[in-house]
């Protein structure tokens, strides 16, 4: 049955939903393309070493969010400033002798790399090394005083440039925080809109895909508005509570759509559906409606879950954007530098270590084959290290995709265009469309986003090939040989030196958002009780992903089809708890169930690992009539608790009596 789990992942991923346009992911497509084109016009105008490189690192500066794109750029720059600095000081041992320039090499990538893995400089922590150790790659060609400062100074503008660009173009064009959440909160209204319409089943599964997300997105971007000072507090406040409401709609409208019920009568649909579509009306034009009157009858309603989901939908209506209501944002301690085990837990080294050693390893070997042409292997290498194993045979398949993608829209524009453009305008029109192919695929889920990152990488480096337009084929060919030389040398080392499971992170992480689940029961306040909530969903959701992953593992670390199963039927009926914890508003109603003092023995379960390998009987116990929210948590709770006490395996739940 191993063979099973290996295979789940990429049956269950739906590609064609995962490449689905919408206007976000083309707007910010659009500006990441413009910023590839206007980065190539600069290196070329000023004939910049490494075009290519240039403009790739782009993809690592942008982000869908402004405020975040911009501290990106700002914070390579200075870390880049600094990391110089060191290649300054070292330079003089390492550039006449080639042992100190690989010791050089070395240190300067571990230091960095731990820095990746241990601290917040995570997000950029791994190319900063790249782009260090290339430097003093092409210092130890040249090994003349003069030209060498003048190529650390260009490799400073390998960051200068693209960072330069990129914040001029997200000040210009990227939208505000608080537009974007805007308009995030009025597409969501209208979804559970189109739901209450009758919507087919692709729109009923996207409303319950944005439910399990949760509105963490919306939070971040709510911190971000904060951050630039954009928007008064007020407003401020008033949007974190219009989120919050708009979650409390869309659980209880996804909650209608899949109950087994009657449904309400089309009269009270219709009524709820124009109410909703005229709120997100107005949010998207700006103005936030604090209160909302709705007049519904629960006589139109004939279930008992009917009327607990108008209530719910009646609740969140009446103060929708009231600021007075609102509750603070997820509550986090702010981190430090570095992350708490920084120095205790010895993945982080093993990460360093195994990394530079495959850098140094593709370093090696095109130098001592003399194959300069190859030396896309050694900044492969650092482009892909992932933390985990699972994540690391995963994205090799994504990368390998998008390197032939890449590689065959730049031998083919090579061959049937370059030849013909006659300006820089033409290869900046050149670079804009591959860019955008590769952006497109890049701004997607991170199950895609990979190849699209690779894409661009095989790409540029076909087309932007010197101080203007060229067509030497051997350059792109030996280019990409060195990808997926990298590629392959990346994915053994972290597959099978020191690996990481992904299989390890998922249990505790389901004990912490189990005991986010008691919180949740013993909270009173309206808008705390919808923040836990959508915490929950957004953790499972988290966790659903890591599941899905660690079927790529390994089979000398991978977990048993049924470990991953018995995990995954956790998750979801997590996610059903969560979604009617929340229409609970009755604590009282709670307490006759004890629902928050089971969730605490559940949370303090999953902390012990459960190790049965055994396929457990999924199912759900038996249910006679209309169930009451109350009868529907006590029967999700018992299913968890046979799950949790049973050690995986579900014995004589199937046929219990609610």
């Amino acid at each position: 049955m191993d063979a099973s789990a290996g295979e789940r992942a990429p049956r269950r991923a739906d590609w064609l939903r995962l490449l689905a346009p919408d206007p976000e992911r083309l707007e910010f497509t659009t500006r990441l393309a413009l910023i590839c084109a206007l980065t190539t016009l600069v290196t070329e105008i000023y004939q910049t070493p490494d075009g290519a490189l240039t403009a790739y690192v782009a993809f690592f500066l942008n982000k869908p969010e402004r405020v975040l794109s911009l501290i990106l750029s700002v914070a390579f720059t200075v870390v880049i400033t600094v990391a110089l600095g060191l290649i300054f000081l070292v330079a003089k041992f390492a550039i006449d002798d080639a042992m100190w320039r690989v010791i050089a090499m070395a240190l300067l990538s571990f230091g960095l790399l731990f820095l990746a893995s241990a601290s917040q400089l995570r997000p950029i922590g791994a190319i900063v090394a790249l782009i260090v150790c290339y430097g003093l790659d092409l210092l130890g060609r040249l090994q003349l005083g003069e030209l060498a400062t003048r190529l650390l100074l260009y490799v400073w503008l390998f960051v200068g440039i693209p960072a330069g660009v990129s914040i001029l173009v997200n000040l210009l064009f990227a939208p505000a925080p608080r537009r974007t959440v805007e308009r995030t909160i009025a597409g969501r209204l209208r979804l559970c809109a189109a739901v209450l319409h009758g919507a087919h089943e692709v729109t009923r599964r996207e409303l319950r895909d944005r439910v399990c997300e949760g509105m963490g997105s919306l939070f971040e971007q709510l911190k971000f508005a904060g951050v630039e000072k954009s928007v008064p507090a007020r407003a401020l406040s008033a949007l974190r509570q219009a989120s919050l409401s708009t979650f409390a709609l869309m659980t209880a409208v996804d909650e209608l759509a899949t109950s087994g019920e009657r449904e309400l009568p089309g009269t009270v649909r219709q009524q709820l559906a124009s109410t909703l579509e005229e709120i997100a009306h107005s949010v998207q034009g700006g103005k936030y409606p604090g209160q909302v009157s709705l007049e519904l009858t629960a006589s139109g309603a004939p279930s008992p879950l009917a009327r607990e989901l108008l209530a719910t939908m009646r609740d969140a209506l009446r103060r929708f954007a009231d600021p007075e209501a609102a509750a603070q944002g997820p509550t986090e301690k702010k981190p430090g530098f570095f992350v708490a085990d920084a120095f205790t837990n010895p993945e982080h080294v093993h990460y360093a270590l195994k990394t530079t050693a495959a850098a140094l390893f593709c370093y090696v070997l095109y130098s001592l084959l003399d194959w300069p042409g190859i030396h896309t292997c050694f900044l492969t290498v650092y482009i892909v290290a992932q933390m985990t194993a699972a994540e690391s045979v995963e994205k090799l398949s994504l990368r390998l995709i998008g390197c032939l993608l890449g590689a065959a829209a730049g031998l083919a524009a090579t061959v049937y265009l370059i030849p013909h453009l006659t300006s820089i305008g033409g290869l900046m029109i050149t670079v804009l469309l591959g860019a955008w192919a590769a952006a497109y695929l890049a701004a997607g889920s991170a199950r895609i986003s990979y190849a699209g990152f690779q894409l661009a990488f095989a790409f540029f480096l076909c087309v932007i090939q010197g101080s203007g337009p060229e067509f030497d084929l051997s350059i792109g060919r030996d280019r990409i040989i060195g990808i997926i030389i990298g590629n392959l040398v990346a994915y053994f080392t972290f597959a099978y030196v020191w690996p990481v499971s992904i299989s390890r992170r998922i249990d505790p992480a389901l004990a912490a958002t189990f005991g986010r689940l008691a919180q949740m029961g013993g909270a009173r306040e309206p808008a705390e009780h919808r923040l836990l909530g959508s915490e929950v969903q957004g953790a499972l959701k988290e966790t659903e992903t890591d599941i899905e992953l660690a079927g790529y593992e390994p089979v000398s670390i991978r977990r048993s089809a049924a470990w991953l199963a018995t995990r995954e039927a956790v998750v979801r009926e997590g996610q059903a708890l969560g979604s009617l914890l929340l229409l609970s508003n009755d604590t009282r109603e709670l307490s006759r169930i004890a629902a928050v003092g089971r969730l605490e023995r559940l949370a303090a379960g999953l902390a012990r690992p459960m190790e049965s390998e055994q396929m457990p009987p999924l199912g759900m116990p038996a249910a006679h009539g209309w169930q009451t929210l109350p009868a529907r948590i006590d029967r999700r709770l018992r299913v968890l608790e046979a799950i949790v006490t049973s050690g995986g395996e579900l014995q004589g739940s199937t046929h219990a009596q609610a």
